[in-house]
């Protein structure tokens, strides 16, 4: 094994023994997560039996898509996994972006309020909602925003919130997992605590969870604690790596009902919407995913444990539960995140020879380097890692279709930093 590692692949002997002293403590931890991943493993068979998905289901259709019988079948699976009335998965959505533009502006109309209680969203999230003008943003639409951050401790600002909602709030957005912040992934309890505050205050607002991230890491998902739809992207956990593009929203019937209509047209909702053969590929990417997003969440639990040992600052730490499968780590410098991407490129399998670089990527308010020498472009469930090249230097490192490939890009990313002697061991 030591020969494949530092022969093979050009990792330091000490960068080795480092990694491999730090693993024998994380027995533990990886059994914990292997349970979580064959309990979720046996609920999406039980849900695509329940459901008789067939063979003929894994054809797809071309034109209008009329009579998918793959794609409707697909979509009562989602609704059972996520224990919602109804969903809606389609290649049309084209990230996780887009989902949340979809469930979100088909939802609110002139007039209506939006409301992030756990501080600011993704930086994606600006142009749609016009903190950053755009084109087409809610703000255009005369769609409000307010946010409510979090407390220092990162607990929820209760007083904050009760204050916020007022009788333009229609839809509350919750985002589980911390983008480009280093404040903690939500767990689904405490998601599910937010929601009946807030329900409480005002029974008829819509919650909507971003769930990106955070697919099949716990045994329950936030439809299950009251979100009215949960979001997601195909190219992150649900899509286990072989979905080639698309994005989910389950949820309330009446909720869904309305981003179908936004994402084809008003008239045709559901009804429409040709698969091109890649309903095979959303079937078992979902079939996969809850052992992809075990492997996952072993490269960050590891990742944890060797950077915080080399002194660095890790969120979650390195003894923390995981509710999302991504780990920061903050690098104190651009130097070391540069060099920390670099590491995770030259272990991709795909443009391993590739050296990523900061650049002005659409959507973010600094240059961003991202490196992901992946199978499908911009799939984060694959073995990537990314961050603002900015204060305090974060890197979000995520994914690994095997634990194996995880383990490795976290050895050469370390690797890339002990060679430009940013890392101590």
């Amino acid at each position: 094994m030591k020969e494949m590692y530092c022969g093979q692949l050009g990792i330091d002997e000490a960068v080795y023994n480092y990694g491999n002293n730090v693993l024998e403590n994380l027995k533990e931890r990886f059994e914990a997560i292997d349970e979580v991943a064959e309990y979720n493993q046996l609920k999406v068979i039980a849900v695509m039996q329940k459901n008789r998905v067939a063979e003929m289901h894994l054809s797809g259709t071309s034109g209008y898509g009329y009579n998918d019988e793959g794609r409707d079948t697909l979509e009562r699976v989602y609704a059972d996994i996520f224990k919602t009335e109804d969903a809606l998965v389609r290649p049309q959505i084209i990230c996780g972006t887009h989902a949340l533009n979809v469930a979100i502006s088909s939802n609110l109309r002139p007039g209506d309020e939006l409301l992030s209680p756990v501080g600011k969203p993704y930086d994606t999230m600006d142009e749609i909602i016009g903190i950053r003008p755009s084109k087409g943003s809610l703000a255009e639409y005369n769609i409000s925003y307010r946010q409510v951050d979090l407390l220092d401790d990162g607990s929820f600002d209760y007083d904050g919130i009760r204050k916020a909602i007022n009788e333009k709030t229609k839809l509350v957005t919750i985002q589980r997992s911390k983008g480009y912040a280093t404040r903690p992934t939500l767990s689904v309890e405490r998601i599910g605590e937010l929601i009946h505050f807030i329900k409480d205050i005002k029974p008829d607002v819509i919650c909507m969870v971003d769930n990106c991230y955070g697919e099949f890491v716990e045994k329950i998902e936030p439809s299950e604690v009251g979100a009215d739809m949960v979001v997601g992207s195909l190219i992150k956990n649900p899509g286990g790596g072989l979905a080639p593009c698309g994005g989910y929203i389950a949820g309330r019937k009446d909720c869904i009902e309305q981003a179908a209509y936004r994402l084809s047209s008003p008239g045709l909702g559901k009804e429409v919407g040709a698969t091109i053969g890649v309903n095979k590929d959303f079937y078992q990417g979902l079939f996969l995913a809850p052992t992809v997003v075990a492997g996952a969440l072993k490269g960050a639990v590891f990742a944890a444990n060797v950077y915080e040992k080399a002194g660095f600052k890790c969120v979650p730490d390195a003894t923390e539960e995981r509710y999302d499968i991504i780990q920061a780590v903050e690098l104190k410098s651009e130097e070391g995140l540069i060099a920390f991407c670099k590491g995770i490129q030259a272990a991709a399998p795909v443009d391993s020879f590739v050296t990523p670089e900061p650049w002005a990527m659409p959507g973010y308010d600094s240059d961003v380097i991202m490196a992901a020498g992946a199978f499908v472009q911009g799939s984060s469930i694959e073995l990537s890692a990314d961050g603002p090249v900015k204060e305090p230097y974060a890197v979000y490192f995520q994914g690994g279709l095997t634990w194996y490939h995880a383990k490795l890009g976290i050895m050469m990313s370390m690797q890339k930093m002990y060679e430009k002697g940013l890392l101590k061991i």
